[in-house]
């Protein structure tokens, strides 16, 4: 069988923010329209004369860096038409975020709302987000005044074409039923084959979303802590692999624009890193802005998938420490329970059907 993801019609745009794991959190109370368009865009802190060099001449860009972030990929209805948070707004939405995650509701006693009063719902319980190492907070954020990591009026993915919701929807009727017949039908993130958080585009990742570059004379490597994938970019003037060649991560050729790395990404497999785009063209710049900051721009199109091209940025932070391992199938038995649900399922619903 094809190794594919299961599509969900209709929804294929949240589930792309929700694959990408960004949390939506929304502003504590609904403002006026005039009161949403009143932040301007904050300037970008870029000093001059303090961009470090490598031996080749080129901006450095070494080092472990983060786009840890808890703003959405797409603006939340109730921002609609706001695209930057004031500087106070964006204080009470970090003192809101981490009052949300300081919630540590104990296993076996009512829990708590976000509000915090007793006995909400039981689907509301869930864990300390620290515990396994799931807290946004725990390490450097890359604080946004931006209300979506989508730019531009909207802040959300366009519309799917009326080719691609066809496309997806014989995918679904074909698919459907046979989402766990094996391995091979799970998602690839699923199988720890391949993952979003080494883009392109390199967005935040629910957890371990760091990242390290390194440099040399006519390349630019990007490694993501998840799953260690490693995106070698060559900036010596090559041209892309032919079209017949696809790749999860496509094929990556970088120049340079000034102190901006322009990297132009193709070839992509429709698996990954949006499933059912079959021509997606991806184009990032990388700017270092100052000693610890770069910012990340990105333009992604695919004219049989969605109606226009997006874009969007995100701020990364440089981080002091190092990159751990991420063992993602070491004492991960998620695939094999799921598959061996399936099998308990189809037993059950077999025996009943006997039954009768």
């Amino acid at each position: 069988m094809r190794n594919r993801f299961c599509f969900s019609l209709g929804a294929v745009a949240a589930m792309l923010a929700a694959v990408l794991c960004a949390p939506t959190f929304v502003a504590a109370q609904a403002q006026s329209s005039a009161a949403a368009k009143t932040a301007t865009k904050p300037a970008i802190n870029k000093k001059a004369g303090t961009m470090p060099r490598t031996p080749d001449g080129q901006p450095d860009l070494q080092g472990v860096w983060t786009n840890n972030s808890v703003t959405p990929l797409q603006r939340p209805k109730e921002l609609a038409g706001k695209e930057y948070y004031t500087e106070a707004e964006l204080a009470e939405v970090q003192k809101r975020e981490r009052d949300r995650l300081a919630l540590d509701d104990v296993e076996g006693e009512p829990p708590a709302n976000h509000s915090g009063v007793e006995g909400a719902p039981a689907e509301n319980v869930h864990y300390d987000h620290a515990q396994f190492g799931l807290d946004w907070l725990q390490s450097k954020v890359a604080w946004n005044q931006r209300t979506s990591l989508i730019v531009g009026p909207e802040g959300t993915i366009p519309p799917l074409t009326p080719e691609a919701r066809k496309r997806l929807a014989e995918v679904a009727a074909k698919e459907k039923g046979h989402e766990f017949d094996g391995p091979e039908n799970r998602p690839l993130a699923a199988r720890c084959i391949a993952r979003p958080s080494g883009g392109p585009p390199l967005l935040p990742t629910r957890y371990n979303s760091n990242l390290q570059i390194v440099q040399g004379p006519g390349y630019v490597a990007i490694e993501a802590e998840e799953i260690h994938d490693v995106r070698i970019v060559p900036t010596d003037g090559r041209p892309h692999i032919p079209k017949s060649i696809r790749q999860w991560m496509g094929d990556s050729v970088g120049h340079w624009e000034g102190d901006t790395l322009v990297v132009d990404t193709t070839n992509f497999t429709d698996l990954n890193p949006f499933p059912g785009a079959q021509n997606l063209h991806v184009i990032e710049r990388i700017t270092r802005t100052d000693e610890d900051t770069i910012l990340y721009e990105f333009t992604v199109e695919d004219p049989g998938m969605w109606t226009r091209p997006w874009s969007g940025e995100v701020p990364i932070k440089k981080l002091s420490g190092q990159l751990y391992e991420y063992a993602c199938h070491e004492a991960n038995y998620g695939l094999a329970n799921t598959l061996r649900g399936a099998r308990v399922a189809e037993a059950e619903a077999a025996a009943k059907k006997a039954a009768q």
